[in-house]
This record gives structure tokens, C-alpha cells and sequence, in this order.
């Protein structure tokens, strides 16, 4: 029962960055490199209205996620929308320059020491008894709440409301959509910032449950691996991915060697392109952009 709680809270961990990769891949077929900086970002905002402003958690929070969204909408309109036009490789190479300049960012004004942003806003994180005898804290429960939120709401937003129906037009039908008169700079603003936001949300759950370092960076490499094994072009298969991510992860920890907990997740992705390329539940006509 220990196993099932970790590996759903895992698996909500990853769907919350693997998210932002569907977002901006399903928008502009980018692949942003960047993901897993704009997680440790909003771990560093966080820590930044907890420690330099004060402010108590709940409006630290509000703010963090305020900066994340507007960062990610900063990177669009001064880095990503020049290269319209440009190869997509470039692109690609745009998004690791800017996770690189996070990076360094980051390292210039908190170091590399490890901190713990819960510990600064005095976050109560006991445990939670669930059947069976397992346990988890309360900011793992929050995590796997937080992670049905965001996909609930993500589908809404994409099935329910106007401009996610625009968003989902342009990145299946571009032509067709630009002739509509769709503009397509609003849609990649948005795009990048949901994507800022909900690596932001994984961020903070896991600064404020863990620890916060420029390290933390690495976690979106294996929620990569869990946005490919899904799909990149399916929010659907997101959360079904990071179950079978996490359920090897976790079970590789419990029965295996810990030391492959880092590997697993491109174990599996390595599987999937050889099985299905395309993704649990991708499109196989994407194959060819990937």
C-alpha cells in the first residue's frame, strides 16, 4: 500500500511539469528544454516572497505564482517570439539557453546551498494515515489534489473555453487556423505561461516538501521523459505516463537498486520508442516533427 501512495504522488509530481511540455509542444511544436528551470524557478519565487517579503504563505504563494506566469510570458515575448520562422531546432536551442541563464541566475543570488522554503513560511507537514498502513504528508496529499486540479482544469480550459479551442486549432490545423484569423502570438504567450505556471506549482510542492537547490532542475528531465512516453501532443496521456514512470521508479527504489531511480524514467522512454514512438496516447502523424 506504501508502494501505491508513492508512486501516485510521484506520478501527480510529474504530471504537473510534464504538463508544461504538452502545452507549448501542442501550441507551437517547440520542445522547451526549459521546463524543468521554470520548476526550480517557482521554488526560488517562493522562497523569495517567504524570505525577502515576508509574506505570509498564502499571499507568498500569490505571488510566486504571479512571477512564474509573468516569466513565462517574458520568455515568449523577448526570446521565443523572434524565432518565428526560424528552424525549430533553434528554437530548441533558445529554451536551453534560457534554462541555463535561470540556472545561473539563480546559483548568483541564493547559491547553491539547499534550503527548505516550508521551514521559512512554517508550513505544518504531518503526516496523513491512510488504510493498509501507509502514510504520506500533507504536502504529498497536496500534490496529488493539486495535480487533478490543474489537469481538470487544463481540460476545460482546452474543451471548454474560446481561446483553449483556438489554441487547440492552431497547433492541429495551423494553416487552416491562421486563415480563421486565430493570432497565434496570444496562443504562444498563454501557452508559455501555463507552462511557467504549472512547473511553478511543481516547484513550490516540491521545494516546500523536500528542499530547494539549483539541483531541482533535474526532476524536469525525468518529467520529460514521462511527457514523451505519454504523448507530446496528448494532454491525455499525461497522467497515465507518470503512473507507469513512477511505478517503475518506485518499485526500481523498493526492489531494485536506488542508485537507477535517476535512470528509470529513460528506461522507459527508451521502451516506448521502440514499442510506440508516438506515445501512449500521441498522435503517430507527430512522429515525424519529433
Amino acid at each position: 500500500m506504501q508502494s501505491i501512495a508513492s508512486i501516485v504522488v510521484l506520478a501527480s509530481l510529474y504530471a504537473l511539469i510534464a504538463v508544461g511540455y504538452v502545452l507549448i509542444y501542442r501550441a507551437s511544436r517547440v520542445l522547451n528544454l526549459a521546463q524543468g528551470d521554470l520548476v526550480m524557478f517557482g521554488g526560488y519565487a517562493l522562497y523569495a516572497a517567504a524570505a525577502a517579503v515576508s509574506a505570509p504563505p498564502a499571499v507568498a504563494v500569490a505571488l510566486a505564482l504571479a512571477a512564474s506566469f509573468a516569466t513565462g510570458l517574458a520568455i515568449y515575448a523577448l526570446l521565443m517570439r523572434r524565432m518565428a520562422g526560424h528552424p525549430v531546432f533553434a528554437a530548441v536551442l533558445v529554451t536551453v539557453s534560457v534554462g541555463i541563464l535561470l540556472r545561473v541566475a539563480v546559483v548568483l543570488l541564493y547559491t547553491d546551498q539547499i534550503r527548505h522554503p516550508g521551514a521559512v513560511l512554517g508550513l505544518a507537514n504531518r503526516p496523513i494515515r491512510l488504510p493498509g498502513g501507509a502514510a504520506v504528508s500533507t504536502l504529498d496529499a497536496v500534490t496529488v489534489v493539486s495535480a487533478a486540479i490543474v489537469l481538470g482544469a487544463l481540460f476545460a480550459f482546452l474543451r471548454g473555453s474560446r481561446l483553449g479551442i483556438r489554441m487547440r486549432a492552431a497547433g492541429e490545423r495551423p494553416l487552416l487556423a491562421a486563415q480563421r484569423g486565430i493570432d497565434f502570438q496570444v496562443l504562444f504567450a498563454v501557452a508559455w505561461g501555463l507552462a511557467s505556471l504549472t512547473g511553478a506549482i511543481a516547484g513550490m510542492l516540491y521545494a516546500s516538501n523536500v528542499r530547494l537547490e539549483p539541483g531541482v532542475s533535474i526532476i524536469g528531465l525525468r518529467a520529460f521523459a514521462v511527457a514523451l512516453v505519454g504523448g507530446l501532443d496528448s494532454l491525455g496521456g499525461v497522467f497515465p505516463a507518470a503512473l507507469l514512470v513512477a511505478a517503475v521508479e518506485v518499485l526500481t527504489v523498493r526492489y531494485g537498486n536506488p542508485l537507477l531511480a535517476d535512470v528509470s524514467p529513460f528506461i522507459c522512454l527508451l521502451l516506448m520508442l521502440l514499442v510506440r514512438p508516438w506515445g501512449l496516447a500521441g498522435t503517430r502523424e507527430e512522429l515525424d516533427r519529433v
